[in-house]
């Protein structure tokens, strides 16, 4: 087997597990956290196959998930009312006192209106000419100045929470018709993935060189 062989056997191989080692500590970790939530939860066991078992962890993250999409439903219900609109305000208000962590809580706030708005506008990848020849992947946000410019969101890479707020001209951007996947992928891995195409390329010619 050749060098060339190996560290492409190699390099295929942590494709296929790092993405599953980095989930499966994210789920061990969330379970973790939600298992040590100071729940009012007895210890219980159960018996299978002469085995005995505690299951009060379980329980405890079972619970804790039922308690946390109660809250959700709840505060999503009170939102929706007047009152609800008040209490919203005052904790703006009361939040936006406080400096630094004012900065956290609005961009935070902004990141899940994002999110769980579903615009169709978010969904939209662009090509802005930034300097001479050089285009760069942005995002339309569904905002307008008031002397007609479109606002995008430029991303960085390869961390997309940060990046930059331009205003343009409607007519100094190019729109693709490519996916936000797409777009997405190719932001957050630094122009190295693709979406359609995450395997690692197979040169046949050295294959066949090798097999000789």
């Amino acid at each position: 087997m050749s060098s060339a062989s190996w560290k492409r056997d190699f390099a295929s191989g942590l494709v296929i597990l790092v993405p599953l080692l980095v989930t499966a500590y994210i789920i061990v970790w969330i379970y973790s956290a939600l298992a040590a939530v100071p729940l009012p939860v007895q210890d219980q066991t159960v018996e299978l196959l002469g085995e005995v078992y505690n299951v009060s962890a379980p329980l405890r993250v079972a619970l804790t998930l039922v308690i946390f999409v109660l809250v959700v439903f709840s505060l999503g219900y009170l939102m929706r009312t007047a009152f609800g609109d008040f209490i919203e305000d005052g904790i703006d208000r009361v939040m936006n006192q406080l400096p630094g962590l004012r900065v956290v809580y609005n961009a935070s706030k902004m990141a899940v209106e994002t999110v769980v708005s579903g615009a169709d506008e978010l969904q939209e990848p662009v090509k802005i000419e930034t300097w001479q020849g050089m285009r760069m992947t942005a995002f339309k946000t569904g905002q307008t100045t008031e002397d007609g410019r479109d606002v995008l969101f430029l991303p960085t890479a390869p961390n997309i929470t940060t990046g930059y707020v331009v205003e343009v001209e409607p007519d100094s951007y190019e729109e693709t018709d490519e996916r936000v996947e797409e777009a997405l992928t190719r932001v957050l891995s630094a122009g190295f993935g693709e979406a359609e195409n995450t395997s690692i390329p197979v040169d046949v010619a050295a294959d066949d060189a090798d097999g000789e």
